[in-house]
């Protein structure tokens, strides 16, 4: 199960796809354009269901096998949606909308998944069903438990379901997956300080929340250090401070900020919020002002099922020899984690060579990518519902 020739024949067409993607990024749940364009594709591959609206925005296109003898079904994810980021990558297909591009790939994925699309509508040499998902906002809209919620998994029972997302750094055409948590749970919190503004020159009289919030960031960090094991790992980050005055002599009344917080295991993400609370409420305390966190539990960790894992691998090296079994988790989120919540399922990298790093201006999938990651997807369909 090399990389398919078909692919090859296919990759100028799989490469327009995606430069009129990149031209016309959409955000979120927004994506009306690009849905409307995958589904168009689908159904002119011959699916035999295209349905638009799941999730809101998502697209869910039906192939069907030319048998199916044991009535299973795998699912094959792809996201699509970009981010609002102003595009500095100089590509001639490059973001027509100011403020916004895809600098995560999603482009790409999607392109893949309607080539993989197209071969597997040409080809059925599979024994059961493929349900191909086309997701909307990954990027913090939690659009895959959007489409969980709206019956993806069990309107078209589905048994296993996998996804793929490119990594720059790691060369093209090698993949790297590992069993167990793949990616990190992503929380977010608030921190509102409060203390008595004044004139900077009398501090005195004040409650100087600005100190109170340097003292609090400080402290968190111990979190990490202090008190998670050492053997595990956790990230505590404040990501922004402002306060309720832009002047250079007022000392502010309230300071506010906000961070994440990354987690790959749940006790240690429930020891995080539960000190996080101890120690923002008790550095303010003690230094005389009040502190109120709010805490957002996001999207979940990553889950790879250790057997799943193992049929990823095994369809990635035959396609292209080069599998990376120990590579590192990673501590960004995914919400493909809650379509692994509910069936089993893997998720997994492939190289998108010496590039800018995602979400970075001057990022781009690299379109040599795409008869790897095609033939991977079509190769999962093929692999996990064999004919005979």
């Amino acid at each position: 199960m090399p990389v398919k020739n078909r692919f090859a024949e296919l990759l100028p067409e799989i490469t327009a796809w995606r430069h009129d993607f990149h031209r016309h990024p959409e955000l979120l749940f927004e994506v009306h354009r690009t849905a409307a364009r995958v589904a168009e594709l689908c159904r002119g591959f011959g699916c035999d269901e295209v349905v638009e609206g799941i999730g809101k925005t998502g697209v869910v296109a039906v192939i069907r096998g030319r048998t199916d003898s044991r009535g299973r079904s795998i699912g094959l994810r792809a996201d699509m949606d970009a981010l609002p980021i102003h595009e500095r990558s100089g590509a001639p297909y490059a973001s027509e909308t100011p403020g916004r591009m895809h600098a995560c790939g999603h482009d790409g994925h999607t392109a893949m998944l309607l080539g993989a699309a197209k071969y597997l509508a040409e080809t059925r040499n599979f024994d059961g069903t493929v349900v191909c998902i086309f997701q909307p906002a990954e990027e913090g809209g939690g659009g895959g438990l959007k489409m969980v919620e709206d019956g993806l998994i069990t309107r078209w029972k589905i048994d296993e379901v996998y996804g793929m997302h490119n990594m720059p750094g790691i060369p093209v055409g090698q993949f790297a997956i590992r069993p167990g948590a793949m990616m990190a749970a992503a929380d977010q919190f608030e921190i509102v300080v409060t203390g008595k503004g004044g004139h900077a020159a009398k501090p005195h009289d004040c409650i100087d929340t600005t100190v109170v919030a340097a003292h609090i960031v400080v402290a968190i960090q111990t979190i990490a250090s202090r008190n998670v094991d050492p053997l595990k790992q956790a990230v505590v980050s404040v990501c922004t401070v402002e306060t309720d005055s832009p002047a250079h002599n007022v000392l502010p009344q309230v300071v506010q900020m906000k961070g994440t917080v990354r987690t790959l295991d749940p006790e240690v993400q429930d020891l995080v919020e539960k000190r996080l609370a101890e120690v923002v409420e008790g550095t303010a305390l003690a230094l005389g002002a009040r502190a109120e966190l709010h805490y957002h539990r996001g999207y979940p960790v990553t889950v790879n099922a250790a057997e799943n894992t193992g049929f990823a691998a095994e369809v990635a090296r035959a396609v292209s020899g080069r599998v990376d079994m120990d590579v590192a988790p990673l501590m960004a989120a995914e919400d493909f984690s809650y379509m692994l919540n509910e069936r089993p399922g893997a998720y997994i990298f492939l190289g998108n060579g010496d590039t800018a790093m995602v979400h970075h201006p001057a990022y781009d999938f690299d379109d040599s990518a795409i008869p790897f990651g095609a033939s991977w997807y079509a190769g999962m369909a093929e692999a996990r519902l064999p004919v005979g």
